[in-house]
């Protein structure tokens, strides 16, 4: 799978909720953050946590957010990043 996403692409989690293994964060999940980094694609952990081969492999990104979106208060200048699979994100305009 090809990455759908650039460096600077504006994104939103996915605010699913799923009963099985996922390795997005839950407290991140609606926020608005942009994609810092492209890492490349990696075997799908949600798929290898039961014992299968993770394909087809997805696209990782690092996603930088900015503290307020995420926790609700300034921090400054502060922010927070996360490595969040393609198929946990959307594109935000």
């Amino acid at each position: 799978m090809k990455p759908v996403f650039v460096t600077g692409d504006k994104v939103k989690v996915r605010a699913a909720e799923v009963a099985t293994h996922c390795r997005t964060p839950h407290y991140l999940r609606g926020k608005r953050g942009i994609v810092a980094r492209v890492f490349g694609a990696y075997p799908n952990p949600e798929q290898l946590a039961y014992h299968r081969l993770g394909v087809p492999y997805l696209p990782l990104y690092q996603i930088e957010f900015d503290f307020k979106e995420v926790w609700g208060k300034a921090a400054g200048a502060t922010v927070i990043t996360a490595d969040i699979y393609q198929h946990w994100l959307e594109r935000d305009n």
